[in-house]
């Protein structure tokens, strides 16, 4: 799934209450700590090209970042430690674990495929790429439905008050 898709669920799910940029911030943040901080240092060395980068060109950080930030057991331990320190927060930090949930069935092994369960297991799924039409359109789709469930409920409690 592409990064601001997973910002836009995050805030949609779990930003709606309070916190709207932790839960938009936390979204993204599995694909901000690997490719947003390499893509980052290639813009500060002149060095990016579009597209996807060739698995051999990457540093071996990213591969340990990318696995921090897709792990069910990072993300709720996490979570976890913040609930006991300030709940609301937490809730918010949801949109982490459920970036992991779009993510897994939905890259394959030929390209970093989602290690759901690190460091206890290298457990991936050989999911179907989030590029296909037939993939990206119902996410957008269903962005779609859940704003608009946002702002008809938002109005909803406006006039009620």
């Amino acid at each position: 799934m592409d990064t601001f898709s997973h910002a836009l669920w995050g805030y949609g799910l779990f930003g709606y209450k309070r916190y709207a940029a932790l839960a938009l911030f936390f979204g993204a943040m599995p694909d901000l700590i690997s490719f947003g901080a390499y893509l980052a240092l290639q813009v500060l060395h002149g060095q990016w090209q579009p597209g996807p980068p060739p698995i051999a060109d990457l540093p071996s950080w990213l591969f340990t970042n990318y696995n921090v930030g897709h792990s069910f057991v990072i993300s709720f331990a996490v979570i976890g430690m913040t609930a006991l320190w300030k709940k609301e927060i937490a809730f918010a930090m949801l949109a982490w674990p459920f970036h992991i949930v779009l993510d897994f069935p939905f890259h394959s092994f030929t390209y970093f495929p989602t290690p759901i369960l690190w460091p206890i297991s290298d457990f991936k799924v050989n999911g179907i790429s989030w590029a296909h039409w037939y993939i990206w359109l119902p996410n957008v789709a269903g962005l779609f439905c859940l704003f608009y469930f946002r702002r008809k409920h938002k109005r909803r409690i406006v006039a009620i008050q």
